[in-house]
């Protein structure tokens, strides 16, 4: 899989997200190792999410996983707090706001 082909099937499930009620902004950086290396965000802003291919030094949150990993949380086969508690995903920022990734995945 390559970085683009990752990005696009990131978009692909978290867009169908309901981020609409979200009056908070959150911005989440994801530094993927391996595989499809590279960095991407995520923002919700006034209700609407924008996931691009570019860094982001303003973020909330910045998680840093594999590609697998990354895709395995965003379908739903594999919980986020699990994968942080086994080190397969690290998370450097708000708690808070990172725990609200749960609402762009399946």
């Amino acid at each position: 899989m390559t970085y683009e082909q990752l990005i696009d099937e990131i978009r692909n499930i978290f867009m169908k997200a309901d981020v609409s009620g979200m009056k908070e902004h959150l911005a989440y950086q994801f530094n993927v190792t391996g595989e499809a290396e590279g960095a991407f965000y995520a923002e919700v802003s006034e209700g609407k999410l924008s996931i691009e291919p570019y860094e982001y030094f303003d973020r909330d949150v910045l998680f840093t996983m594999t590609a697998d990993t990354l895709l395995k949380i965003a379908k739903g086969e594999l919980d986020a707090v699990f994968a942080f508690t086994t080190g397969k995903l690290k998370v450097d920022g708000n708690i808070d706001k990172a725990l609200l990734l749960q609402k762009f995945t399946k």
